[in-house]
């Protein structure tokens, strides 16, 4: 015959049980928080583009009549790229308006995934090897933007330095003097 032992048990301290529910709650709600905050940050735009942070950058965001300077890859829905270029400069007015948006909400040195409805990047017209109602996918990284006032500025140093080589050029062929025959 089997012997069975017998172990006596023991009433639990008042209060013992509330801290273990406590405890308990306080792990689950720790828990919690740490899959929120490691959760991907995807902001939907008006017009229904949606730009997740992959990567976050620091500083402000460009306005619509900022330029960028940028590295993406688009692709359509089935992976297919249509274009691709790791450093692109262009105006964020310049571009589909759902591109235009999520670059306004992008940081320099950030790494972010768009995608685009087709109502915000085509239509159903299309555009080359991007047919009529194809929604649009980006991975894009903002190198730097300027302003249009910077932009603007560096154009006119660039104009100045131009006309002082000009003149530095007709002064040298002013002073050389003239072939004799």
């Amino acid at each position: 015959m089997t012997e069975i032992t017998r172990v006596p048990l023991r009433p639990i301290k008042q209060g013992s049980l509330t801290k273990l529910w406590v405890a308990i709650a306080v792990l689950v709600l720790a828990a919690a928080g740490l899959a929120w905050a490691s959760m991907p940050k995807v902001q939907t735009l008006d017009g229904g583009t949606t730009v997740q942070v992959i990567e976050e950058g620091e500083g402000d965001s460009p306005a619509s009549n900022d330029f960028v300077r940028v590295a993406y890859t688009g692709s359509l829905e089935d992976g297919t790229v249509f274009d691709q270029n790791d450093d692109a400069a262009f105006p964020v007015d310049g571009v589909v308006p759902g591109f235009s948006k999520a670059l306004q909400v992008m940081q320099p040195g950030g790494k972010y995934r768009v995608k685009i409805p087709a109502a915000e990047g085509y239509g159903e017209a299309g555009s080359g090897p991007i047919p009529g109602g194809a929604d649009l996918n980006f991975e894009v990284e903002l190198l730097e933007f300027r302003t249009r006032a910077e932009i603007e500025a560096m154009q006119q140093q660039m104009q100045m330095q131009q006309e002082l080589q000009r003149q530095l050029q007709e002064q040298q062929q002013g002073a050389t003097p003239a072939p004799t025959e």
